[in-house]
């Protein structure tokens, strides 16, 4: 046994089929990260939020991770795959490769709509937005701002969010909608002790 994950390790480490064996640890990474990631956020939003029995809930918690975990490693494997081809039909690395090969991956993996694929996608938005800006000043398109501008981002994140419930609340991803019915609507209701201190409702 000693002998053969000796062998593994020395074939491992020798360079052949690099670009093979990085396919293959894109996805178990994927895989693991995916389920990483998903596992403590379903468990803990199923049984803070969610009524059912048991049985269900622990069922809820496996698919969200196994779909979480297995879209990850796909979209890894299909990225790397395709930046690996275009790589060596075009003999060098490209900047418009890493987002035509993630564009087809995405659309191919995470254009499927379910609630896992709408979580991540906009976790993602939230993040390119956050980075274009950082680039805008980066490449000298905006202004560096002379102030911190984050107390003016948490404002603006802040005012919209709450304009669009106040006004426009159909507007808004369900998962916020609810929690923000829970924050600003509910604690607007009670009819004694019980659902004013312990409970939300009675």
């Amino acid at each position: 046994m000693a002998a053969a994950i000796q062998t593994i390790n020395q074939f491992l480490v020798s360079g052949q089929y690099h670009s093979i064996l990085a396919l293959i640890k894109g996805l178990r990474n994927g895989i693991v990260y995916g389920a990483k990631v998903r596992f403590p956020h379903a468990l803990v939003m199923t049984f803070l939020f969610k009524s059912d029995s048991f049985r269900n809930k622990l069922i809820t918690i496996l698919q969200a991770t196994y779909t979480h975990s297995k879209n990850l490693g796909l979209f890894v494997l299909s990225y790397k795959t395709l930046t690996t081809i275009m790589q060596y039909v075009q003999t060098q690395k490209y900047q418009p490769q890493s987002f035509i090969a993630a564009f087809c991956a995405g659309y191919l993996i995470f254009g499927r709509y379910n609630k896992v694929n709408e979580q991540i996608n906009l976790y993602l938005l939230s993040r390119i937005i956050y980075g274009l800006a950082q680039l805008a000043v980066k490449k000298g398109y905006i202004p560096k701002p002379k102030k911190d501008a984050f107390p003016m981002f948490a404002a603006l994140v802040w005012g919209i969010v709450l304009w669009l419930f106040e006004h426009e609340k159909d507007t808004l991803q369900p998962s916020l909608r609810s929690s923000m019915t829970y924050l600003y609507t509910d604690s607007n209701k009670w009819h004694d002790l019980k659902d004013f201190i312990i409970h939300n409702k009675p």
